[in-house]
């Protein structure tokens, strides 16, 4: 009965809460003085910056930022309207239900994706097991994927997986035949000359979530995309610093993400004031990014 009650208060997107806050969730921080990885009751705070400026904060029990974009859309949505054409964020965001709901929605995406450092790599571009490297030609209306060795995978089926709500579509993509290939310690996963001697190559892909993919990351490799990076660095994460370090703002007085949010926005309109307050005294200017700084 004790694990049943657990379970419940925890819910389905959290593994953990605390006895003192049911609301919090145990989360690593970034501070860790005994070098322990010790876990801490804490919230996920995200904030909406513009020009310097709060718009909006939302506070969380989620450990990752992946469920925190749309409700503060959403939010904005709401304060707004329909005003919202562009996002920009961190490769923290990226999923493919976030970017997929920007694109039903006519919002630009200037997310940052997870492999971001990885595609600048050589290892990367040679890789001859991914997809990305292989070229494609078309057989009777499907696609078809041509392999390092000049071998055909052809499309087998269609596999859909679902997740918290989200149903995930999967292109199955296989040789029927490589036998007698050299490459195969390279493109197939972990494999085993011993026992996978007689296996063929099969592979597994998004189309949806690549394409969407494709075009965020072609949207931050842009000139706008490059100020865009910029600016988001020095006005978002430049509040989590001054709010951390200069501000010593780093535990909540209160308990309950109604109230954790209650004073995180107090605190955030101090700041807007602040900012304010500069803007009016000519101290602060507003940033627009430099294209001659190169941003990773």
């Amino acid at each position: 009965m004790h694990y049943k009650e657990c379970f419940e208060i925890m819910g389905k997107d959290r593994n953990s809460y605390s006895k003192t806050d049911l609301e919090a969730t145990f989360m690593r921080m970034k501070e860790d003085h005994m070098l322990n990885g010790q876990l801490k009751p804490a919230y996920n705070v995200q904030i909406a910056v513009e020009n310097y400026f709060i718009v909006h904060g939302y506070v969380s029990n989620d450990r990752t930022d992946y469920n925190t974009l749309i409700p503060v859309l959403e939010k904005h949505k709401k304060a707004f309207g329909e005003v919202l054409e562009e996002v920009t964020a961190d490769s923290g965001y990226c999923s493919e239900k976030n970017l997929l709901y920007l694109k039903e929605n006519q919002i630009d995406s200037y997310i940052k994706l997870q492999d971001h450092e990885k595609r600048k790599t050589r290892a990367y571009s040679k890789d001859i097991g991914k997809y990305y490297n292989m070229k494609t030609t078309v057989f009777e209306d499907e696609q078809v994927y041509i392999c390092h060795d000049g071998r055909e995978l052809r499309h087998i089926n269609t596999e859909k997986k679902e997740q918290n709500g989200y149903t995930q579509t999967y292109e199955v993509y296989g040789c029927s035949d490589c036998s007698g290939c050299e490459h195969k310690p390279k493109c197939l996963y972990k494999y085993n000359p011993d026992k996978d001697i007689d296996k063929n190559k099969l592979m597994k892909i998004n189309e949806v979530w690549e394409e969407l993919r494709e075009k965020s990351h072609a949207n931050i490799q842009s000139e706008k995309g490059i100020l865009k990076r910029q600016i988001r660095s020095i006005q978002t994460e430049g509040h989590f610093g001054d709010i951390k370090e200069n501000e010593d703002f780093r535990r909540f007085n209160y308990r309950t993400s109604d109230k954790v949010y209650k004073e995180f926005m107090l605190f955030a309109i101090g700041r807007n004031i602040n900012k304010y307050h500069r803007f009016l005294y000519a101290k602060l200017k507003k940033f627009e990014g430099k294209l001659q700084e190169k941003t990773a």
